[in-house]
């Protein structure tokens, strides 16, 4: 008898929890976004979007850049490396932007019980257009990168970043 009570006990506590992940989330002002990733996001920061390029060989011009002086880049490459960062950044950021607006719109239609399906389906076709132009737009600079360094310093990238240097560098320099 101990034992079911035991386990039914168990039981109950499981399910509460597993009823509960959102609840912190609640006061959030847009639901679908932490404080972090709406700051990432307005800051044009990758937020994991390009893993597909940086975790098979092809940095990011950001990281590259943190590590300039361990991978011993040249003055011209560090000039290329910061026009990209740059010119990434100058992309990416309203791209985050406009994300955020968009989250935040269909976050409102949700609180003010206006969502229809129609609205629905435009805002998430929209929010879903917008991060795949956002992804793009990070790895497309991770693929420029990955032109600009020697094959010595892709393996010094990865060996730096912890991926212990065993990517197949397929692209051309």
């Amino acid at each position: 008898m101990n034992i079911r009570i035991l386990i039914a006990s168990i039981a109950f506590a499981t399910s509460a929890n597993a009823q509960t992940p959102y609840a912190e989330m609640q006061g959030r002002p847009i639901k679908a976004l932490s404080d972090q990733q709406v700051a990432d996001l307005g800051a044009g920061r990758g937020m994991g979007l390009a893993l597909a390029a940086e975790l098979n060989g092809y940095p990011g011009p950001s990281h590259v850049l943190e590590l300039a002086d361990k991978l011993e880049l040249s003055a011209e490459q560090r000039a290329s490396m910061q026009r990209l960062f740059y010119s990434m950044k100058a992309e990416a950021t309203p791209l985050g932007t406009k994300l955020i607006e968009q989250e935040a719109d269909l976050d409102r239609q949700f609180a003010n019980r206006t969502v229809t399906p129609e609205s629905l389906k435009a805002s998430t076709a929209a929010v879903a257009a917008t991060q795949g132009m956002l992804r793009e737009t990070h790895l497309k600079y991770h693929l420029s990168t990955g032109h600009i360094l020697t094959a010595t310093q892709l393996k010094k990238y990865a060996e730096l970043r912890g991926y212990g240097g065993g990517h197949k560098h397929r692209h051309h320099h």
